[in-house]
């Protein structure tokens, strides 16, 4: 009612008389008005980016740059790729990172890789090896075992012929047939080769209760060991969705995250994969059965929809020892589908392990534990909420850093679910690696070190929407002389105009060389009244963490308004909001 009002007392769609009446009354409220109070001024005071050690690492899902950055957000260093993640990137140590790489051969759905590659601090590439091939295509996440070897998340390819086969209700199979999950450990052989020496496939463990006429027909109660082939009615190819894995070296053991069954599932490692197809063999004489599993008895007929914990989670691993929670369960749990609302929590589980990995079940019932430890809700729990993606890191204090994948936020709770600390990486990303504080960092390559710096900024006001501007700034090697600057231009930052650049990278620059000018033309967005911002980023092709930014502005009016009006609206709404009598007052004059 009252931006009504104003509009019309302000922009003369009232009759001279009642708009005399209307600017005498509220000169006389002005002369005893008070100013706006603090509770209406909104204020924005963001938490320190800082936390009280380690470093992160990161690759965001739609650029090709892997990040490393200080507690306080500045950047350590980066590393560049000619692929987007696929999706996951850990730290290996001593400046080392090994990425998954979307190759965008094979197929796949979300989270689709093809291949790894073991990247060294200067980005040498040391290991490039493919995975995408013959009806397979690794995805989501990888895990480097102790002995150098890594493990690798795979779809393969079943026609449908083959999934009835096995058991399928052909209602549940297109033509397209079904793509089951498996797990391959591969020794690096070579720069771009390697050798599968053990590999698990949850086709080897399946049961069905659908047709009587197959060998793995049974009664699901009576076999959680094994996977129902028929559990989830959708048609579509990606069955399982394991999207995450890990290890765990006391017991020989791996972790998977299966998000379309809404559990987690931990198996035996210890088997050759000769025993890790079928069901004996291994420290648990189990096999590749399953060991444990945990979020949905409804997969295996041991509950019901009221019993279910998880819900398209992601991320799940083993808590560090060091860490408070020590060889708990640490899970992501995004909450789509969740009963009543969906929100993310992070759940904390301590299994029903003995010393020596084995998983204790009461025939008949679910897997324990029937509630989680400790679970992260934010207040109020909808404020907290990730479809996909996203992870979470227990920390040595007892603190839980987590990854809103979605949104690129990435932030710091105590047990008692306070923030501490929190940065927004601007892009979404699968998960973050927390690294701690005695990584060592590998001291410079060469004793002539190039160091580039940029000066100006490119700033444009009261651009018409669509026109085109000019502008410029400037390139030079302040580093030691004798070094040469190879750089480049890096703009992926900016999401808005069209940009180009002369030049866009050059080689050789020295010191002695002074500066080299960059001409830039944009073309501004077709967006009237707007403001946009950004930067451009300036790298070393040579060292990643050597680079400057050149700061963006730009602004699009298409109308003045003058200064006295903007303060005029503002109090006479502040007027309207305070003073009841007075707006029914005006509103009688002009009704």
């Amino acid at each position: 009612m009252e931006n009504d009002l104003l509009s019309r007392v302000l922009t003369g769609k009232l009759s001279t008389e009642i708009r005399l009446m209307v600017f005498f009354i509220l000169f006389l409220l002005l002369s005893t008005s008070v100013p706006l109070s603090s509770s209406q001024q909104i204020t924005q005071n963001p938490l320190p980016m800082n936390f009280s050690e380690g470093q992160f690492l990161y690759s965001p899902m739609w650029t090709t740059t892997t990040y490393l950055r200080y507690p306080d957000g500045s950047l350590n260093h980066s590393w560049s790729s000619s692929y987007f993640p696929g999706v996951a990137v850990w730290w290996l140590g001593d400046g080392t990172i090994l990425r998954t790489i979307r190759t965008g051969s094979g197929g796949g759905t979300g989270g689709s890789g093809g291949g790894v590659q073991k990247v060294e601090w200067d980005g040498t590439i040391v290991w490039d090896f493919r995975y995408n091939t013959g009806g397979v295509l690794s995805h989501h996440d990888v895990k480097t075992l102790p002995n150098g070897n890594v493990l690798l998340i795979a779809w393969e390819t079943k026609t449908r012929t083959e999934a009835i086969a096995a058991g399928r209700n052909p209602s549940y199979v297109t033509s397209s047939g079904l793509w089951p999950d498996h797990v391959i450990e591969v020794q690096p052989t070579g720069p771009s080769s390697g050798e599968i020496v053990w590999e698990w496939h949850a086709w080897d463990h399946l049961i069905q209760d659908y047709d009587s006429a197959k060998e793995n027909y049974g009664v699901i109660g009576d076999h959680p060991e094994l996977i129902d082939i028929n559990y989830g009615t959708s048609t579509q190819q990606d069955w399982m969705h394991t999207n995450s894995i890990d290890y765990n070296a006391k017991f020989d053991q791996i972790l998977i995250s299966i998000h379309n069954f809404n559990e987690i599932w931990i198996i035996d490692h210890s088997t050759t994969t000769e025993e890790a197809a079928s069901h004996s063999g291994g420290n648990s004489g189990k096999g590749g059965d399953l060991l444990y599993r945990w979020g949905n008895p409804m997969t295996y007929d041991a509950g019901t929809t009221n019993d279910r914990k998880l819900f398209s989670q992601h991320d799940s691993s083993w808590i560090d020892e060091g860490c408070p929670g020590a060889g708990d369960l640490l899970i992501f749990n995004n909450g789509a589908n969740r009963p009543g609302s969906h929100y993310s929590t992070i759940d904390e589980v301590t299994p029903p392990v003995d010393e020596n990995g084995e998983y204790y079940l009461q025939p008949g019932t679910a897997y324990g534990p029937e509630t989680q430890t400790w679970m992260y809700v934010a207040n109020p729990p909808t404020s907290f909420y990730a479809s996909h993606i996203s992870g979470a890191w227990r920390l040595s204090s007892g603190n839980t850093l987590i990854t809103n994948g979605e949104s690129g936020k990435i932030f710091e709770v105590t047990p008692e679910g306070s923030t501490v600390w929190q940065y927004n990486s601007g892009g979404q990303v699968f998960k973050v690696v927390y690294i701690p504080p005695e990584a060592p960092e590998p001291p410079p390559q060469n004793e002539t070190t190039p160091d580039l710096d940029c000066s100006g900024s490119l700033s444009w006001t009261n651009i018409k929407p669509g026109a085109t501007v000019a502008g410029n700034f400037q390139i030079q090697n302040i580093g030691d002389n004798e070094s040469l600057l190879n750089w480049t231009i890096n703009a992926s930052s900016i999401s808005w105009g069209t940009w180009s650049f002369s030049p866009e990278s050059g080689t050789g620059l020295t010191p002695e060389d002074g500066f080299v000018t960059v001409l830039t033309t944009m073309t501004a967005p077709d967006e009237p009244d707007s403001d946009f911002e950004g930067f451009i980023r300036v790298e070393n092709i040579n060292d990643p963490t050597d680079y400057d930014i050149v700061s963006v502005t730009l602004s699009t009016p298409v109308q003045i308004i003058p200064p006295w009006f903007m303060f005029l609206q503002q109090f006479i709404t502040h007027i309207l909001q305070n003073h009841p009598l007075f707006e029914a007052l005006v509103n009688h004059f002009i009704s």
